[in-house]
Formats: structure tokens, sequence, C-alpha cells
């Protein structure tokens, strides 16, 4: 009894042991036998409120998938939460069958919207953090990205000239925004676009004509790729505009320039060690360090 006034006044259970000296939880427990633990003792679970709902859907038939579903929460969770309900009915195996794929498709209809949604806002997040490029930053991406996907000089073969091809318009117009900085005039520019036999040529001109925004006269015949029917093509369909090629007129000294801005733009930094003592080659780039910088060569 005295331990039950204790409980009242709103002691713990731990002053109790010490007030009563008593020395084990099992005596303790038959000391609060019947007396309801106080308010302040209760602490608030977060998804108590989802599973109620979840028993309540529960009741109403709905399998655990379509709950999972609804509640977007996962099923081991909704298990747990009403496993303790029977079934309102009982299924024949095609009648379950039928509504656990409709319950599985609920839940991937949902489920897929949230990723999409987290994939967005990762990518949004990303693109924040680089803002709008200065030219010197639109030299450094053009530069590289000529070195992934334009024409290099082989130890067998030198050429010296411009020309890149690819088939995302993005890259594309980021390449051309780079010859723009780097100071190629428009009439420097020539296009031609490459594309599968099977494709429709024209309409593929087209499109690249409104995506880069050139006539007509800027480019020349489309290249046909002639097609092996035994290789299985997944760039088909009406998405396919096949790749826009893009060369530039007396180019030798743009393609030596963009084969220095690459390799300076893709040699790691030196770590901390690597670095003590050599203050004095701090400078060998120095045309890179300057925001907007003029860009000149000989034509």
């Amino acid at each position: 009894m005295q331990a039950i006034e204790l409980r009242r006044a709103g002691k713990s259970r731990r002053e109790i042991k010490e007030i009563l000296r008593i020395t084990s939880n099992h005596m303790l427990n038959e000391a609060l036998r019947g007396e309801p633990p106080p308010d302040w003792t209760r602490r608030p679970k977060a998804k108590d409120e989802l599973r109620a709902r979840a028993r309540e859907l529960r009741r109403q038939g709905l399998v655990y998938n379509e709950i999972a579903a609804r509640l977007g929460v996962s099923k081991s969770s909704v298990s747990l939460w009403v496993r303790s309900i029977p079934e309102s009915e009982t299924l024949s195996y095609e009648e379950a069958r039928q509504r656990q794929m409709a319950g599985v498709s609920a839940y991937w209809a949902e489920e897929r919207e949230r990723r999409e949604q987290a994939k967005v806002a990762v990518s949004q997040a990303a693109a924040n953090q680089i803002g709008q490029l200065s030219d010197r930053e639109i030299l450094i991406a053009g530069a590289v990205a000529y070195w992934c996907e334009g024409a290099k000089n082989k130890p067998y073969r030198r050429s010296d000239r411009i020309d890149f091809i690819n088939s995302d318009p993005q890259l594309v117009k980021l390449f051309l925004r780079f010859l723009e900085v780097a100071g190629v005039s428009n009439d420097r520019l020539i296009f031609r676009v490459s594309i599968h036999e099977t494709a429709d040529p024209v309409a593929a001109q087209q499109f690249w004509q409104e995506v880069i925004g050139f006539e007509d006269p800027d480019f020349k015949p489309p290249l046909i790729k002639h097609h092996n029917p035994l290789t299985v093509r997944k760039n088909t369909g009406e998405d396919y505009h096949g790749c826009l090629r893009i060369m530039v007129r007396r180019s030798i000294d743009l393609y030596r320039q963009i084969e220095g801005w690459a390799s300076a733009a893709m040699v790691c930094p030196p770590t901390s060690s690597e670095s003590d003592g050599h203050e004095d080659h701090k400078d060998d780039h120095a045309y890179l360090a300057e925001p907007n910088a003029v860009v000149r060569w000989r034509t």
C-alpha cells in the first residue's frame, strides 16, 4: 500500500525502491500490482496513428501490400501491426493472387513517384551548386567534353582539326557555347547529321537545326550509316535523331589549345607533401586562373 501511495505521489520506480529498500524488481512489481503507470511515464509513439489506420484498413479486407501502399510504410511494419486481425473473408487462390498483384502495383506506383521526387531533388540541389558558369569554366568543361567525344590525333595520324560528334542535345549546345567563348565565328562551323538508314534523315536534320538554331545551308548532306540486320538496336523510334557532327574550319591552333586546356584540367592536384618546395611552378597555368580571360590564336 505504501508503494502505491508513493507511486501516486509521482515517485519513480527507482525512488520507490530506495525509499522502501526493495531489492528486486519482482518485489516492486508485486507491490504495485493493479496500479497503472502514471501518465508522465507514457511516451507517445510516432506511428500510433499509422498503426491504427493500418488495423482499420485490415478490417476492411485490404491485404498487406495494399495497406503498405496506402500508408507509405513497409510490408513488414504492416504485418506487425495487423497480424492479430484475421482476414474478413476467405478468398480463392486466383482472387488472392489478383489482390496481391493489385497491392504490389499500387505500392510501386507510389514508390516510383517517391523515388522520382527524391532523384529530382538531388539533381536540382547539385545543379544549384554549379550555378552560372563563367567563361573560364566553360572553356574547361568544353575542352574536357571534346577530349571525351571529339576526334584526337593518333601516333600514326595527326590532323590537328576539330571534329566533335554526339547524340545528346545538351552536350552539343554546351560545345557550341564553348566554341563561342573560344572566339570561333559561325562561318567556320560545318554540321552534318550521322544516322542509321532505317531512320528518317530529313526529320533528324530538322530536329538538330531547331536544337542549335542553324539553317539548312550550314548542314552537309546527312551521313547514312548502313544497318546490320543481325544487330539488335535500341536507338530507334521517334526519339532517335542520330548524332550531330560539328567540324571547325581552320582549327589547327584551336585543337592545340584544347589539348592544353584538357591536359591542365585533368592533372590531379598534388598532395600537401608533394607541393612543398614547388611554389615556383604555381603560375605555370596562369592563363586558366583568370575568369573571363580573352582567348586568342592564329587563324
